[in-house]
């Protein structure tokens, strides 16, 4: 089968006018100098260094997490970097289910102790924000004891939480002073 020239000649053309359109879109015309724009501002400048560029978010810029305050972020996550990496270290003996850095959760699998193949634990970490404080972390625990009918859910000790928040702030801390002796 022979190609149709008329064909072959058209899109050719096509594409040669599209390529022409296409450079010819890209050029810009530069005004001379002594010609005036009365549309434009004699004061308006074009700035080289755009740290300095006013604009309409403020001095700070357009900020996706909030504010930013130096010395206390402790790292680029969207959580505190030293209450994540705290929290990760007080529970590596556990498996992990799920972790998302920027939301703050981290969630664990069920672990039984090896002491107690009994019983099994799971641990839920909320990290509640980008500053290390002490109310800036939140654990559930959750328990549950093997009986005849499966595992079956059971009461936590109320102080179990609580130590588990102390060891992950503990750490945070520990992790803090060893970063700033840095």
């Amino acid at each position: 089968m022979k190609p149709n020239s008329n064909c072959y000649a058209r899109t050719v053309l096509v594409a040669t006018v599209f390529a022409v359109t296409l450079s010819v879109s890209a050029c810009t015309i530069e005004p001379l100098e002594d010609e005036a724009d009365p549309l434009v501002d004699k004061h308006d400048t074009i700035a080289t260094d755009y740290r300095n560029v006013e604009t309409i978010f403020g001095d700070g810029g357009f900020q996706l997490f909030g504010d930013r305050q130096p010395g206390d972020e402790g790292g680029a996550l969207g959580v505190n970097s030293f209450l994540w990496r705290a929290s990760l270290d007080t529970i590596s003996f556990m498996p992990v289910n799920s972790a998302d850095p920027f939301g703050g959760v981290i969630i664990t699998d069920w672990h039984s102790p090896s002491a107690v193949r009994q019983e099994r634990f799971k641990l839920n970490i909320y990290i509640l924000g980008r500053t290390l404080r002490a109310d800036g972390v939140r654990v559930a625990v959750f328990r549950q004891v093997k009986s005849d009918n499966g595992w079956q859910d059971a009461d936590v000790p109320n102080d179990t939480q609580i130590k588990v928040e102390d060891a992950i702030l503990t750490r945070a801390r520990q992790l803090r002073n060893i970063a700033l002796q840095k």
